[in-house]
């Protein structure tokens, strides 16, 4: 990641793989329809109404925030989505799952349904997207599909397979969100999928000490963009 210049208004677009690989269809076949905007460099803690040269001076601090370079792993760029609510709108979309941390036993299967509350349909067409920060730790599958966004697919092994282009994406195991390279540390990967309803599984660990191994999940409303944390404690066998 690196930072632009941010005395001019620059728009750092980059293309994802698949991005590249409709483009390089030529044929007009590149069409952006959706985008999204998202505030992840701001901290509006630098909004200063006691600046002493004024009420222009306020955001002073923030405007001179350096920008980020755009990335193409959507799990650490733009996490911070912003959005328009109807106006009178009174609380923000929120995610919930009915708990607030998960714990078990090496070998557990468990079922995550997320929902939105304080507003009607929220996140309803384009569905959830989870990303599981250690995959040593938990695996998981997406059970309920979600549509693919424009025509391109929302998960590789569909795509490979050449199914449901723009339609109900067929979903298995999660996938790695970042590419490993020799020499990378360990065997540790971030995974994500999308969807309405995700089932997850603790590996079967077997360690004499019988020890407590803990990662984390989160949960994004892909049309909301709010997004949920749970802490995940694992108990691995003797």
């Amino acid at each position: 990641m690196g930072y632009l210049n941010n005395s001019t208004i620059t728009v750092d677009a980059i293309l994802t793989k698949k991005g590249r690989e409709v483009l390089a269809r030529g044929q007009n076949q590149f069409n952006i329809s959706h985008f999204a905007l998202a505030d992840d460099e701001i901290d509006y803690d630098l909004y200063n109404v006691d600046h002493p040269l004024g009420t222009a001076f306020y955001g002073a601090a923030i405007e001179n925030l350096p920008i980020t370079e755009a990335l193409t792993d959507e799990t650490q760029m733009m996490k911070y989505k912003l959005i328009t609510l109807p106006r009178g709108t009174q609380r923000l979309p929120i995610i919930d799952v009915s708990i607030n941390a998960v714990n078990g036993v090496s070998g557990d299967n468990f079922q995550l349904i997320p929902s939105t509350l304080n507003f009607t349909g929220a996140n309803a067409n384009y569905g959830y997207t989870i990303v599981i920060n250690d995959s040593n730790v938990v695996q998981g599958t997406v059970v309920t599909n979600a549509p693919a966004i424009s025509g391109v697919y929302a998960n590789p092994v569909a795509a490979a397979a050449g199914q449901n282009p723009g339609g109900m994406a067929t979903f298995g195991p999660m996938t790695s969100t970042i590419a490993t390279f020799i020499g990378d540390a360990g065997s540790t990967q971030q995974l994500s999928g999308l969807g309405f309803a995700f089932t997850l599984r603790h590996p079967s660990v077997s360690d004499p000490t019988a020890r407590d191994i803990n990662t984390s999940i989160t949960i994004f409303g892909n049309e909301t963009g709010g997004f949920l944390t749970l802490p995940i404690t694992i108990r691995s066998t003797p």
